[in-house]
């Protein structure tokens, strides 16, 4: 049986024409009936997934699924609704991105999954980089491996220009150690929201990149 009905996703197609506050509430129980609440059973569906995995991931719905309300304080684009129902499943949950874990939605553009880690502070980035110098080999049989490179393709993130000099010999070779965050995504079409098979889809992406995901966070713990 299917998580969603073909109406969460005109939901948000809908949204996306008319993301005005009158609208919304105008659909508020639409919202409810088509989106909220079937997307919380889905994620605690796949936490309880998750758990059986990964007994770290001891989180609750609440704490994974993000606001649907953007926040629009610093933004130049003032629509107050985001477009997709969103989460992060991990030990830390979307309060604690520190934690490499998975974020997903679902909304107009299919599902979109992201993993790894895109927050880091200074002691943590570090740690990660000795990690990936003392292990390289570890780390590049895992950012090799076929099935991650099928799924995943690569780990993206943005760059430092200049890192600390007991680095720099190993980032020769690999020039990862020179990001300062690391993740991978993908991408499935709008019409795999109604498949049956929607959370077996999620939890394969997500059983590929755990092993990358452990071994960042054991970097990331020094």
């Amino acid at each position: 049986m299917a998580f969603f009905s073909e109406d969460f996703h005109a939901f948000f197609s809908e949204l996306n024409k008319n993301n005005n506050k009158e609208w919304f509430d105008k659909n508020r129980k639409r919202y409810e009936n088509e989106v909220k609440n079937p997307f919380k059973k889905f994620v605690e569906h796949l936490i309880s997934k998750v758990h059986g995995i990964d007994p770290n991931v001891n989180i609750e719905a609440k704490d994974a699924i993000m606001r649907i309300n953007r926040d629009i304080r610093f933004s130049k684009d003032k629509t107050p609704y985001k477009t997709q129902a969103a989460a992060v499943i991990s030990a830390g949950g979307r309060k604690n991105m520190s934690i490499p874990g998975q974020f997903f939605s679902l909304g107009i553009n299919g599902m979109e999954i992201y993993g790894g880690l895109y927050q880091t502070d200074k002691t943590q980035l570090y740690n990660i980089r000795q990690h990936i110098s003392y292990n390289l080999k570890k780390f590049e049989d895992l950012i090799n491996d076929q099935k991650f490179k099928k799924q995943f393709g690569a780990i993206e993130g943005e760059k430092n220009k200049i890192i600390p000099t007991e680095f720099k010999a190993d980032a020769k070779n690999q020039t990862l150690i020179y990001n300062k965050s690391f993740y991978f995504h993908c991408k499935f079409e709008p019409e795999i929201i109604v498949k049956d098979n929607l959370d077996e889809i999620w939890l394969d992406c997500y059983k590929t990149g755990k092993p990358i995901c452990d071994f960042l966070h054991e970097g990331s713990q020094g």
